[in-house]
């Protein structure tokens, strides 16, 4: 007997309730919009949840699966569909699905054989406030210092106002390969072999690197609309290991024109990259006016994606514009006014991003040794915990370094070059 709690609407609940109990299930318990999912699962441990789509978040599912739990969820579009598959449920079933079909589901040990398949790639978006704060820079070594970890990486530009991935890897920019692969995606066309065709290789050492270049003249983001880039990056994620998105800064929803429901957004972009995305990169840069701008905009950008976990990076740390002890009274700030814990910091070294820049390449393969390399380093490692490589001796040395630089709210100098103030 398959032991069931329901988090469904009314409607749907007395449709099919005298149908799953005939049928043997043993109903344990029913979750209302304001009853508390989690504790009721705890208490009950059902075999089977069966929740409407909007019941069902991140934490409800890492809940389900801590408990053994196999949640059965009820789209009623397609929209609602794409967002439960991104979270990984393969029980998915239509809101007007027959009685039998979802006694069916619900007693059946998995869908179908995708169950066995590997996990898709995992999704991160980096975001900034305006001013430059250096969200292509930390977009570009992350992807890199990933790729230097044996994974087969994607760097998308999806910045619809100052796309500029093409530039700083001195890739050709022709042809926008991210514009192409959501033309695909709005044809329904869009497949792995095409995002192969459009991208382009970034030469690395270890592990791949492909490039999805971003528009070429700003005016055309109309094409790059809600529903084209959230399916361009779900097919991403079977393509990829890890997909890196630049985004653009602006987080407005254009609701001066939101009474027209088919007319496009310029950020719409970087609003789908962001709910779509497993996490988020917020990136500001560490002087005063920096600081502000993106506290200002952190509460805007948690209220605009949701649940998506978000980790703090400040840019281009030095002593100049803060006084002694950037790190610490930077943390105290964040901590006091923005409720963010544990930024990562990266210390300014103007050489280092000059010399990326005049080569056309990231700061790891022109600066290995740089303390602004060594503190992202750092972060991607955190984005990819199982990864088995072994750093390097020279990139131990670095690490420990830039640790000892920045420790944890003690007041430090960091390591910058002779040019810098």
């Amino acid at each position: 007997m398959t032991r069931l709690v329901i988090a469904i609407s009314r409607s749907t609940e007395e449709r099919l309730i005298e149908h799953l109990l005939a049928d043997g299930v043993d109903l344990l318990a029913r979750i209302g919009a304001f009853d508390d999912v989690l504790g009721t699962l705890s208490r009950t441990k059902p075999d089977v949840l069966l929740a409407d789509a909007d019941a069902i978040d991140g934490d409800v599912l890492a809940h389900c699966d801590e408990l053994g739990i196999r949640p059965v969820v009820m789209c009623g579009d397609e929209g609602q569909r794409r967002s439960v598959t991104r979270l990984g449920i393969l029980d998915v079933l239509d809101q007007q699905a027959s009685a039998r079909t979802v006694c069916e589901a619900l007693v059946r040990p998995v869908l179908d054989d995708r169950a066995l398949e590997p996990a898709a790639g995992r999704v991160t978006a980096v975001w900034g406030p305006a001013g430059a704060p250096g969200r292509t820079t930390v977009a570009i070594s992350l992807a890199v210092e990933l790729a230097h970890l044996g994974a087969h990486v994607a760097l998308i530009d999806a910045d619809t106002w100052s796309a500029s991935i093409a530039q700083m890897l001195g890739m050709l920019d022709e042809a926008p390969g991210f514009a192409a692969a959501c033309r695909l995606a709005g044809q329904e066309t869009l497949t792995i072999d095409e995002l192969e065709r459009l991208s382009q290789r970034y030469a690395v050492s270890e592990g791949r690197l492909s490039v999805l270049t971003g528009l070429t003249r700003s005016s055309r983001w109309p094409e790059l609309t809600t529903t084209r880039v959230t399916d361009t990056i779900a097919v991403c994620r079977s393509w990829v290991d890890h997909v890196i998105i630049d985004t653009g800064f602006s987080l407005e929803a254009d609701e001066e024109i939101m009474s027209d429901m088919f007319a496009p957004r310029r950020n719409a972009a970087t609003l789908a990259a962001l709910r779509a995305s497993d996490a988020v990169i917020g990136v500001g840069r560490a002087d005063p006016i920096g600081i502000s701008r993106y506290l200002r905009r952190h509460s805007e950008l948690l209220e605009a994606i949701g649940g998506v976990p978000v980790r703090t990076v400040m840019n281009r740390v030095r002593s100049g514009p803060i006084g002694i002890g950037p790190g610490s009274q930077i943390a105290s700030t964040l901590q006091r006014f923005g409720g963010i814990t544990s930024p990562t910091f990266v210390a300014n070294d103007e050489r280092a991003a000059d010399a990326a820049l005049l080569e056309g390449r990231s700061m790891r393969e022109v600066a290995p040794r740089s303390p602004a390399a060594a503190a992202l380093r750092e972060l991607a490692r955190s984005l990819a915990p199982t990864s088995e490589k072994r750093m390097s001796r020279r990139e131990r040395r670095t690490s420990s370094s830039a640790r000892r630089r920045r420790g944890a709210l003690k007041p430090f100098l960091v390591g910058r070059s002779p040019s810098s103030p």
